[in-house]
């Protein structure tokens, strides 16, 4: 071609160029996804019942936290794009909206019950007979929402830093600390306020209730998949995703034990408050080796440590949520409207006024303890439904999808994937039966609390999307889609 035809003195276009992808590291998405599960909020819960909570940490541990950290590292590690993706290939694109919305849904009671924690440890630097006051409670609530909202907004590469950092100031050494003063305590020659010998290695028969106490931890350990949204972040997904899960779990374990433990040598289980119950340990410790101006510190520290986790949270299933309804027309494009950093606003907003509306229960409920049990049941319940699909995906994909590439492949995959159905359905029908911590309130009121929130979150609401949903609500162009695909 002559020089007529492309004068030099022409700009040559240039071709499209894509903003470079924020890089994770698998030890910060470790830390993140850690973050997301772990947390010392959980441990005034099982510590009431002293050296058995070992065994009832240890069996969800096996039954529920081992399926789903292997099974979930081998679909992450051969399928881009999280929940969804992987129950769309494996069953069917209606069923794989259903898993990421209860993914989504469950956190709006999930956010009231652990900012229900973090009023209940401010309260212990302003004054502790806040922890019981429901109008305190819920104005903390709202306001902490709103204020990780506006967090979130910023964009996800801030949200890692401070989800990570919250876990290490706020749940590591914290809990480290909690520990080391219970050895310490013990050495002295003081007595455990829970007996700690081999007859109380497992808790003691009730029927039906004690298999609630087990069931309940299996809220403990979800959300060990909730962060393979971001696997394409890691340099090597396939071998840094498997080996960033492994990390976590067993962090996970360790921040839940322990800590448990150290709470019930110093306080007695009829004097624990399910929302305040490690800052009475840290309180007591602390007044015990007269370093009682520690408290309000370790108070700060908790708070970033819960308020990491629900930016974690508020990161990852609302963005899935958001990238599978702007390919598949899912949501109203109103709720897919992107801020100037390209997070989805809108979505955090509506389910914030719904959170808000949520937090009153706090305010009207007189008993906080059981406000903070009720919501802890209904998220356990909503979200188990992600359970059953994430591993009857798993058992059909290794059938109809043998040879696909994987990273990762779990061993006995079938058996991990059988046990983790029937652990996640039976956690689902026992859910429904009151614990001895839901107090003497009326077991058919919690039944239809219960249930009610697991109907129309978990299944009305979806299905009211999929029912109603128009071709404009598809608003991503289809070269994503199909990018999408061959992630």
């Amino acid at each position: 071609m002559s020089s007529i035809d492309t004068p030099a003195d022409v700009p040559k276009p240039r071709a499209a160029t894509r903003p470079a992808p924020t890089t994770l590291t698998w030890v910060t998405l470790a830390l993140m996804t850690t973050a997301s599960v772990a947390s010392l909020r959980a441990a005034p819960t099982m510590a009431v019942y002293g050296l058995a909570c070992v065994f009832l940490y240890l069996v969800p541990a096996i039954v529920f936290l081992l399926p789903t950290a292997l099974v979930s590292a081998e679909l992450a590690s051969g399928w881009n794009g999280g929940v969804y993706r992987w129950v769309s290939e494996g069953l069917s694109k209606p069923l794989g909206f259903l898993a990421v919305w209860c993914q989504f849904a469950m956190t709006i009671f999930y956010y009231p019950s652990l900012l229900g924690f973090v009023a209940s440890t401010i309260a212990f630097i302003i004054d502790p007979a806040l922890a019981n006051s429901g109008p305190y409670t819920a104005i903390v609530i709202v306001v902490l929402y709103w204020t990780g909202v506006w967090i979130s907004s910023r964009g996800t590469k801030a949200l890692a830093g401070l989800a990570s950092w919250g876990l290490i100031i706020g749940t590591l050494i914290p809990g480290t600390l909690l520990v080391v003063l219970g050895m310490v305590f013990l050495g002295q020659g003081n007595p455990s306020a829970a007996p700690m010998t081999a007859a109380n290695l497992f808790p003691q028969w009730t029927g039906l209730a004690s298999l609630v106490l087990i069931v309940n931890n299996f809220l403990s350990y979800s959300g060990m998949e909730m962060n393979a949204v971001h696997v394409s972040s890691l340099k090597d997904p396939a071998k840094e995703y498997p080996r960033s899960m492994f990390l976590a779990m067993g962090l996970v374990l360790l921040i839940f034990i322990l800590p448990a433990l150290a709470i019930s040598w110093v306080v007695p289980s009829d004097q624990l408050s399910l929302t305040a119950g490690v800052m009475q340990a840290f309180d007591a410790f602390f007044a015990y080796f007269n370093i009682g101006w520690l408290t309000p510190i370790a108070a700060v520290a908790l708070v970033s440590a819960s308020l990491g986790g629900m930016l974690t949270w508020l990161a990852g299933p609302s963005k899935g949520l958001l990238e599978i309804s702007r390919q598949e027309g899912y949501l109203p494009p109103f709720l897919q409207k992107l801020n100037k950093n390209g997070i989805q606003q809108n979505i955090l907003v509506t389910q914030g006024i719904v959170t808000t509306v949520i937090a009153l229960g706090y305010a009207l409920i007189p008993n906080v303890s059981s406000v903070y049990w009720i919501f802890s049941v209904i998220t356990t319940q909503v979200y188990l439904i992600v359970y059953l699909l994430m591993f009857a995906a798993a058992i059909r994909l290794r059938k109809t999808q043998p040879d696909h590439p994987r990273g990762y492949r779990a061993p006995a995959l079938g058996v991990l994937c059988v046990v983790g159905l029937l652990a996640s359905l039976a956690a689902l029908c026992i859910g429904f039966i009151p614990s001895s911590q839901f107090g003497s309130g009326s077991v058919w009121v919690y039944v239809a609390i219960v249930g009610g929130g697991l109907v129309i979150l978990g299944l009305l609401i979806p299905w009211a999307f999929l029912k109603f949903r128009k071709p404009s609500w598809k608003t991503a162009p289809d070269t994503a889609a199909s990018e999408g695909e061959q992630a």
